[in-house]
């Protein structure tokens, strides 16, 4: 017995086989379409691997015990991240419209929950955007700084009562980097823009990853630092957490649920192999975050052995000018037998001295949360090479690409879905309806170029791409396999590549997926509730100083949780309450009048027989 759910009129919403191929030689003209198959997949890859794959993944790694993290990730990447993937392609590629234009198509007469669920990409789109544009200008700001000998972040900034005034005066301000985000999709048609671009942005980062990975294994304790993060902590596959966070990374890391990837399949050939594309890109985007978190943790084990060096020769100096010996008297290789010897014979004096605690483990699992990872962590690492500079310049080129690529697939998240929605004007050209559906988003980040910008951001990063994006996804698969019907999917794939979806695709799309999804969903939504919301702070007065401090957040701050994480996630079923309504208004609103036109139609008749 199948489940499906009642969806009349479905018919009537899409188009034939045979009219698809029709529809595709009309659009010719006016819809854009790829040049060639490698533009296409460049764009996805671009859009799919981002900034979260330089530096959300290698910190999940290191936060959930290094190769502990990557078996669950890949373990998902195949049960959910390919098999959502697929699907995206495949429904956009065959009714060749944007998120909101293809669950208006699937939307059942009654409920419209798969209209809903465009309009919720849409918002999350949105919401990203605004905070992915200040990551941007964080970016430009130190790529612009980069040219610089001493790198300008090498030293510490001047205390609160500084006499000098700050370089910011004098050179463009945090705002003025902001202002450069969106630039590039006001210059001429935004399509023809992403074009060009994505031969650049897509294929320059693994360029610029394997440069900074030759280098980094000749560095000094690069390998501890490979080794670190493929060293598996078995205990953390027990960890919901570890499950959870790798799920959600999953979407994160394949951009799902935004809405980008349908719109760009939309403008694929009919006959286009969307499973095929699928299956390719996601093994891309796997092996780029290992890749990635290699590159970094060659860096990372080079600067944890730099501090290591630095905390041993910190305390052997101690110890030479407390006991007054000779030089080279203490070294790295007896540093320890030394240590026991004179805490035996003089523990006073070596209580007095302070000496640090020197751990390689510790040094390496020493990290920041989030976009902390590139911006102080790998800078860190950057000044401590020679010729720092340069290393500089081509990290944050790398970054660049990386973050603009990803905001081409944001940018057409919101454009096609207004589109689709026809809530602006038709006559406006699509470079105007980009210029607004970047503006109105560059006017409220502004949010993020405040002092408590960092926080904010922390804030949108966490909750506007997590709970909403898990509930989209969920919505998806169900709307596909069980509205619009899993055997016309399956027909409507044969005829684009071939043959129907194996026994894998099957499975996957009709419980496995949708299992998963559900399960991280309520445990995800259970850590929430019982955890309290906390983030990371540098406290001068604690003792711990340099190293963060958890800090709670206040109180009101649930309500912009709220906003973020619940808004998109309950405009699905208050939409679909809506559409449910307004149906059932309007169909009592018709009987009504039927009822009333018959009875005076039957009165009529009786006053004419009367007469």
């Amino acid at each position: 017995m199948k489940l499906k759910l009642p969806n009349p009129g479905l018919d009537d919403r899409i188009p034939s086989h045979g009219e698809l191929e029709k529809l595709e030689m009309e659009e010719a003209g006016d819809r854009p379409k790829w040049d060639n198959k490698a533009q296409y997949l460049l764009t996805c890859v671009g859009f799919c691997v981002g900034l979260g794959n330089v530096w959300r993944f290698p910190y999940l790694c290191q936060s959930h015990g290094g190769g502990a993290f990557m078996i669950p990730f890949l373990i998902l990447v195949v049960l959910e991240g390919i098999p959502l993937l697929h699907l995206e392609f495949a429904i956009g590629q065959r009714l060749r419209k944007g998120s909101v234009g293809v669950w208006r198509s699937i939307n059942p007469y009654l409920t419209g929950v798969a209209e809903s669920v465009g309009v919720s990409s849409l918002l999350v789109s949105f919401l990203v955007g605004m905070y992915y544009n200040t990551i941007m200008a964080w970016i430009m700001w130190y790529l612009f700084n980069s040219f610089q000998d001493p790198l300008p972040w090498s030293q510490c900034p001047l205390n609160a009562n500084r006499t000098a005034a700050r370089s910011e005066q004098h050179r463009h301000p945090m705002t003025d980097c902001f202002s450069f985000g969106f630039h590039p999709v006001f210059q001429g048609s935004f399509v023809n823009f992403l074009l060009q671009a994505v031969y650049i942005t897509s294929t320059l980062p693994y360029v610029v990853l394997t440069i900074f990975l030759i280098r980094g294994l000749t560095l000094k304790g690069s390998v501890a630092g490979i080794k670190f993060l493929f060293t598996p902590d078995v205990n953390e596959l027990m960890n919901p957490a570890t499950w959870l966070d790798a799920g959600a990374q999953v979407f994160y890391s394949f951009s799902l649920a935004f809405g980008g990837l349908i719109s760009f399949s939309s403008y694929n050939s009919v006959h286009n192999n969307c499973e095929q594309d699928a299956v390719l890109i996601s093994i891309i985007n796997g092996c780029t975050s290992v890749y990635s978190a290699t590159v970094i943790y060659s860096i990372i084990g080079f600067r944890a052995t730099e501090k290591y060096d630095d905390c041993i020769g910190g305390n052997i100096l101690k110890l030479m000018n407390a006991f007054d010996l000779p030089e080279n008297n203490i070294t790295e290789s007896n540093y320890n037998d030394m240590l026991l010897y004179l805490n035996q014979t003089s523990p006073e004096v070596v209580q007095d001295l302070q000496i640090q605690q020197c751990d390689m483990q510790f040094f390496l699992s020493q990290g920041v949360e989030g976009t902390g990872l590139a911006f102080i962590v790998f800078t860190e690492a950057i000044i401590k090479m020679p010729v720092s500079p340069i290393w500089a310049v081509l990290f944050f080129i790398m970054l660049f690409c990386l973050g603009l690529s990803t905001m081409f697939g944001n940018v057409e998240g919101v454009v096609v879905p207004l589109q689709d929605l026809k809530v602006l004007p038709k006559n406006w050209p699509k470079e105007l309806v980009c210029g607004l559906s970047c503006a109105i988003p560059f006017a409220f980040g502004l949010i993020f170029a405040m002092r408590s910008g960092n926080y904010w951001l922390a804030l949108f990063d966490n909750f506007a791409g997590s709970i909403p994006l898990l509930v989209i996804g969920l919505c998806e698969m169900v709307a596909v396999v069980y509205i619009y019907g899993i055997d016309r999917f399956n027909k409507d794939i044969e005829f684009m590549i071939g043959h129907k979806p194996n026994i894998f695709w099957q499975v996957t799309w009709r419980l496995v997926s949708p299992l998963i999804m559900v399960i991280i969903l309520v445990f995800y939504l259970v850590t929430q509730v019982t955890k309290s919301l906390t983030y990371l702070a540098w406290n001068p007065e604690s003792a711990k100083f340099p190293i963060l401090e958890e800090r709670p957040y206040p109180n009101w701050i649930s309500i912009l949780v709220f906003l973020l994480a619940g808004v998109p996630s309950l405009i699905i079923p208050a939409v679909a309450l809506f559409k449910f309504l307004r149906t059932r208004c309007c169909k009592r609103r018709d009987d009504n009048h039927k009822v009333i036109s018959t009875l005076l139609i039957w009165a009529l008749n009786i006053l004419v027989h009367a007469c």
